[in-house]
Order: structure tokens, then C-alpha cells, then sequence
């Protein structure tokens, strides 16, 4: 019989798997040089339940490609830390619609994972588009209710540009799940 391990929390000791060139997908030296689709920048701010900055967190994206599919012709897995005011940024392609529970559709989103010092576990959310028609029918948008779906929706901030701050409790608290 083996017995269980405790969690420990995580950080802050990102800079030893913090590759900077992660958090763009498009690199032209990556593997997803070339591909086509449109171009985005996701953003965002990571908040503690103060509304403090987390300074230290390491944020991971996991995607579909603009033509909705995992894997081939778009690399959809991206990493990076926090800076000093605990924004992040992506460079990437807007997903497309994947296949979800049953015969759905599930509207475009990049699942976003959180790892920082405190967390006993990392958390895990999505982003989705707030102009996304889809949005409505999603499957699993569809679990949060009404009133928390704000959460989840990153919002345009200048053209090509969404923006989702993450709040990891407290008031406000985005919607986190788990899988």
C-alpha cells in the first residue's frame, strides 16, 4: 500500500522551465511558422483575492487551430510567466469551433491553466470570445451560471487584442474547473 503525498505549493521557481519565446505561438522558428488564421494577442492580469498582483505565476494556453482541430498544422500550446504587475500575453491564432459532448459544437476558447506560489493545485478556466455568436450554445459554457459566464469572456481591447484578468478568489472570482 502506498500512501498519499501532500500537495505542495507551487513556484517561484518558473525561470528554470520559463521559455519567453513560448508565449508566441507564431514564432517564426516554431512550429507553427506559416500558419494562417487570424492573428491575436491574448492578454490579461492575474489577481490574488486582494486584487494584488501575482508576480510569479506561469501561465499555459492549450488550443485548437483556426480550423477547429488539436494538432496537426497548428501547435496550440503555449507558456509564460507573469511580470511584476501580473500580466501575461499570447501571441496566437483565434481558434476555431471544436466538437463537444454529444453531437455539440463547442464555441471557440483556449483552455488556461495557473500555476503560482499559494496554489496548492494549479486552476484551470477557459477564454472565450465575447463576440462569439457560439457563446450561447456552448456545452460547457452553458454549466456556469448567467451571472459568473462574465468570468470566461475576454473582451477586445484594441483590434486583434482580447483581454481576460484573472481573479484567483474573492469577489469577482473567475470561474475555474475542474477537470
Amino acid at each position: 500500500m502506498t500512501a498519499a503525498t501532500a500537495s505542495q505549493t507551487a513556484g517561484p521557481y518558473w525561470h528554470m522551465i520559463d521559455f519567453p519565446e513560448w508565449a508566441d505561438l507564431l514564432r517564426a522558428s516554431g512550429p507553427n511558422a506559416g500558419a494562417e488564421g487570424e492573428r491575436i494577442t491574448l492578454t490579461g492580469r492575474i489577481t490574488d483575492g486582494d486584487g494584488a498582483a501575482c508576480a510569479d505565476a506561469l501561465v499555459e494556453i492549450w488550443q485548437a487551430g483556426p480550423d477547429g482541430r488539436y494538432g496537426p498544422g497548428f501547435h496550440g500550446f503555449g507558456r509564460c510567466a507573469s511580470d511584476a504587475d501580473g500580466q501575461f500575453r499570447f501571441t496566437t491564432l483565434k481558434p476555431g469551433p471544436v466538437p463537444g459532448p454529444g453531437n455539440a459544437t463547442q464555441a471557440p476558447h483556449i483552455a488556461l491553466t495557473i500555476f503560482a506560489r499559494g496554489l496548492m493545485k494549479h486552476v484551470t478556466t477557459r477564454v472565450y470570445f465575447a463576440d462569439e455568436p457560439r457563446n450561447a450554445e456552448d456545452p460547457i459554457l452553458n454549466l456556469v451560471p448567467a451571472e459568473r459566464r462574465v468570468t470566461l469572456l475576454a473582451r477586445p481591447e484594441a483590434p486583434g487584442t482580447w483581454r481576460l484578468d484573472i481573479r484567483l478568489q474573492g469577489a469577482d472570482e473567475t470561474v475555474f474547473l475542474d477537470l
